[in-house]
């Protein structure tokens, strides 16, 4: 069976986050390609292909962060789900957010999973390889 190519779209705006993302992908085999928005209004633009930003066609999975400047984590999935062409988008939220407000937002907001960084190394490279086995065997739209 072949599968088709999952791009992973890391919205995160903290760069020491982001080599670790790098660094347990690398780590996990998983060799998806994995592209990065430093907030949300980026993140948009990359899935629309606006502000000169190359589209980012589906398949793919995001990892949002809630804590970034200009459009936050929710926020972005809000827009996500308003839109008629993004809404399916399949999103799991990573953060360092504790808070049960923000998990119950989360969830409200239909995400795959909410996944707290504090919980780095082990857990954090379970996810990934999660995140590895969700790309090879769920069909995505």
């Amino acid at each position: 069976m072949q599968s088709r190519e999952v791009t992973i779209l890391l919205v995160d705006d903290d760069d020491g986050d982001a080599k670790m993302v790098r660094r347990a992908f690398t780590k996990a085999g998983i060799v998806n390609p994995l592209v990065r928005a430093v907030d949300g209004m980026q993140a948009l633009e990359m899935l629309r292909g606006e502000q000169g930003q190359d589209h980012l066609r589906p398949p793919y999975i995001l990892l949002v962060d809630i804590n970034m400047p200009r459009m936050n984590g929710l926020d972005f999935v809000r827009a996500l789900r308003a839109d008629p062409a993004l809404k399916s988008a399949v999103a799991f939220i990573m953060t360092t957010s504790k808070h049960d407000a923000d998990r119950c937002a989360a969830y409200e907001l239909n995400v795959a999973g909410y996944i707290v960084k504090e919980n780095a190394g082990e857990d954090f490279l379970d996810f990934v390889q999660l995140i590895g086995g969700y790309v090879r065997i769920v069909e995505l739209p």
